[in-house]
């Protein structure tokens, strides 16, 4: 069974004869699981957090336990059931870190590897061989083919994990993203699907045809028995299963970790850029007529609703929020994310530091594989507040680079960083920010700073949440998504308090570090 037969996308939930007023969503991260409860006026009732291990087994190699991620959703869903009443909760929406690859046996349901993590680069090699394709690739998918989608991770597992692609072959195992994972298991292996914003993350979709293509599947090597049914982002994902916190739930939508975001900013409306600082950054707006597809950027479906699919421009940057993480954890420079404002403002400006934080490589929009992280400009009388100012100003720049593109007029000039290119902040009204990172009133600042625009910091910043439980509310028939919009607050908005002039100069001693980072690894 793939899917819910109760559900439909096209008739109401009249199933719903009891007055409930609350969804809970699961955000279901790169760092860890979260659960929590929302009602109207997107007024949190509950909720619960779970830290997720990060594996590095080789240099470049990042990876999950499968059984862990679920541990972590099983344990938040518990915690967060037993602090509400049950009655009251109409349904669930999932979201979740996106192309992160697991394998799972269809019969028993335990995995066969590790997941393999999207910031993970070990087919670096094998997706630089397949470049000769990738025009015909990205026309139908909207990527490049990078290791950081989910095809050349499947290939991999099959390869490497003893008599995986035989099994795989017979129809024996299964793939997944993170979402299809876990609603395996929130319905106890009766559903075994994805929805449309994720499954266009593989390189496996098209997304035109909104289908999971043969010839991609042919270039790749992935046997389509593999593969989840792809469907609406609002939808009837199934129930879950007796035996588990929240039993006989329906599960109403589903999206990727930044969709929901996108979603939860509003990111419908014209001229809304959204950037979420996780821990990477990731910048996506909804696309207009004629920017299916723009150089350095990524075309991906923001949501399917009722079978029509809307495609979105997005911008993904490896090095986010784990900057800061690298910081407290590798250094030492800082004990907690928090310290790093202090500092980078105990300096009058960055003195000639800029680091670029390419440990895995560059993503958007220089899609780098080979880029490592630099420290630039260092002298005698530089000091750890150098270090955490530029680490911290790499985040604007990096974001900064990516934005320019996203504003730029369909067709218009430029390549990434180019001062033509730049010229596409002036197409932005504001942009949005949630996550973690855009607590901190220095990033912000110097955000606003450098891209020239208005930086909109809401209330709640944890949007990808807020955009899977408006979603899957609306689904519900609980609320409108403009009434769940508007509910939203914004705490504070930072505007540009240097010159065009000088925020042109940075970017520019800003790319010169980039170019010296680029191509490094051998």
């Amino acid at each position: 069974m793939k899917a819910d037969s109760m559900f439909s996308n096209d008739s109401p939930l009249l199933w719903l004869n009891m007055p409930a007023d609350l969804i809970l969503a699961l955000d279901l991260g790169t760092t860890g699981n979260r659960v929590l409860a929302l009602g109207a006026q997107a007024s949190l009732k509950a909720s619960a957090y779970r830290e997720l291990e990060q594996l590095y087994p080789k240099p470049g190699w990042v990876e999950h336990d499968p059984e862990a991620i679920w541990q972590g959703v099983l344990a938040c869903l518990a915690e967060v059931c037993g602090k509400v009443d049950m009655a009251r909760v109409a349904g669930l929406g999932l979201s979740n870190q996106r192309e992160t690859t697991i394998l799972w046996e269809r019969k028993s349901g335990k995995p066969i590897a590790n997941a393999i993590v999207w910031q993970c680069r070990r087919t670096a090699e094998a997706c630089q061989a397949l470049k000769p394709e990738e025009a015909w690739v990205r026309g139908k998918t909207g990527l490049l083919i990078d290791p950081y989608f989910s095809a050349s991770k499947i290939a991999w597992l099959l390869e490497h994990v003893p008599g995986a692609r035989a099994r795989a072959e017979a129809g024996e195992l299964c793939f997944g993203t993170v979402d299809s994972w876990v609603l395996w298991r929130l319905t106890g292996g009766r559903v075994h699907a994805t929805d449309a914003s994720n499954a266009s993350r593989t390189l496996l979709y098209d997304i035109h045809s909104q289908a999971w293509d043969p010839a991609l599947l042919s270039l790749f090597g992935v046997p389509l028995s593999l593969l989840p049914q792809v469907m609406d982002s609002a939808a009837g994902f199934g129930r879950v299963a007796q035996g588990l916190p929240g039993a006989g739930l329906p599960i109403l939508a589903v999206l990727g970790d930044q969709q929901a975001g996108l979603f939860g900013q509003g990111g419908w409306r014209p001229g809304l850029l959204k950037a979420t600082f996780g821990t990477g950054i990731f910048l996506m707006r909804c696309a207009e007529q004629g920017q299916a597809l723009v150089p350095g950027l990524l075309s991906t479906t923001a949501w399917r609703l009722q079978g029509q699919a809307r495609l979105a421009l997005e911008g993904s940057i490896f090095m986010g929020g784990a900057v800061l993480q690298w910081l407290r954890d590798n250094l030492g420079l800082i004990a907690s994310a928090a310290e790093s404002q202090a500092l980078a403002e105990s300096l009058p400006g960055n003195e000639g530091v800029y680091f670029v934080p390419a440990f895995q490589g560059l993503g958007a929009p220089h899609w780098d594989p080979q880029a490592r992280g630099a420290l630039m400009g260092l002298s005698r009388a530089s000091t750890k507040a150098h270090v955490v100012r530029a680490a911290l100003e790499s985040l604007a720049f990096q974001t900064r680079d990516v934005a320019a593109l996203m504003g730029a007029r369909p067709g218009g000039p430029g390549s990434p960083g180019s001062p033509e290119a730049l010229e596409g902040l002036e197409g932005l009204k504001a942009l949005r920010v949630d996550g973690g990172a855009c607590a901190n009133d220095f990033l912000m600042q110097f955000l606003a700073d450098i891209c020239q625009l208005p930086v909109e910091r809401p209330l709640a910043r944890e949007a990808t949440a807020l955009g899977i439980a408006g979603l899957a509310g609306e689904q519900a028939g609980l609320w409108s998504r403009e009434a769940w919009l508007a509910a939203q607050r914004l705490d504070r908005t930072f505007s540009p308090g240097i010159s065009p002039q000088a925020a042109e100069h940075l970017s520019q001693r800003w790319q010169e570090a980039v170019r010296r980072a680029r191509a490094w690894a051998e």
